[in-house]
């Protein structure tokens, strides 16, 4: 009997499964461990006990399309605010992870933050309805973070509209005392200059492609740690990571996509181990300009 030992004590009960669920295993969502992720849930988790005071301090996020933003305040709602009854029966939602308008609307941004309340509540109504019943349901569940995701998505639209949106913010930041963290790609900076006063509300934290060094082998090593394969890969292996980066660009959601399409032909030949040969003979191509085009 193999003990598994390469695998992560939680999912080697997964080795018992069939090919398929194995394979099925690979495309749930899953939590990979490394530095700069932790260091921001601990600067997010800071934000949360912030004391409340007229000026709150705000986070902006930013990074390359699919590397991990998104997974980071994900995983921090998962921790720190999924939402309960409180011993008064009280609806408690520490933490709202809302989604920016497709483009610049104040509307928009009070029916996505309406969204995340599964409330009834009226398209149609005026402006200061809707913020009235933002705020009002903010400061009713006692929210202590407000996560505005594809902050990004801002840029589109008129100035004007832009400074609304950016106002609104400020507005809710200044009403509820609650620290604002918008998470997006690079562009999302320029929102900030919209006025001098935003930019001063928001510290930066960006999160840049992997380099090829000793930070990337350990993240290989835990990806190892959660991939069903019967024999250890040895991922972290110079000969192995200097391939698997120059594949995925140290982009973390295209590495992960690589892993799992490895790890599956691994899985389907019998091998049960991702080599240099798996890597140089699958049909994962990294994307051109964010489109990745397979080799069929």
């Amino acid at each position: 009997m193999m003990d598994f030992d390469h695998i992560h004590s939680d999912f080697r009960h997964i080795m018992g499964m069939s090919n398929a669920d194995r394979i099925a295993f690979m495309d749930q969502p899953r939590w990979i461990s490394y530095p700069l992720a932790n260091n921001i849930l601990d600067t997010l988790r800071g934000l949360m006990e912030k004391p409340k005071r007229p000026r709150m301090p705000n986070l902006l996020i930013v990074g390359d399309s699919n590397n991990g933003k998104t997974t980071i305040v994900r995983r921090f709602k998962e921790l720190h605010g999924e939402g309960y009854v409180d011993e008064n029966s009280e609806p408690v939602k520490p933490v709202v992870l809302a989604e920016a308008p497709p483009s610049a609307d104040e509307k928009g941004l009070y029916i996505s933050i309406l969204e995340r309340f599964f409330t009834p509540y009226r398209p149609t109504d005026s402006k200061s309805r809707l913020r009235y019943q933002v705020i009002h349901l903010l400061r009713l569940c006692q929210t202590r973070v407000l996560v505005i995701d594809e902050f990004h998505s801002l840029l589109t639209g008129s100035a004007i509209k832009q400074r609304e949106v950016m106002n609104t913010l400020k507005l809710l930041c200044n009403e509820l005392a609650i620290p604002i963290v918008g998470v997006g790609t690079r562009d999302a900076v320029r929102v900030l200059h919209t006025d001098p006063q935003h930019a001063s509300r928001f510290d930066v934290i960006a999160l840049s492609a992997w380099k090829l060094d000793k930070d990337f082998q350990h993240l290989l090593a835990g990806f190892e740690r959660v991939l069903p394969l019967k024999k250890r890969s040895m991922l972290h292996r110079p000969e192995l990571a200097q391939r698997l980066h120059a594949l995925s660009g140290g982009n973390l959601g295209d590495l992960h996509r690589l892993l799992v399409v490895c790890a599956t032909d691994a899985i389907n030949n019998g091998q049960e181990q991702i080599d240099k040969t798996i890597i140089e003979g699958n049909t994962w191509v990294r994307p051109t300009r964010g489109i990745r085009e397979v080799a069929l």
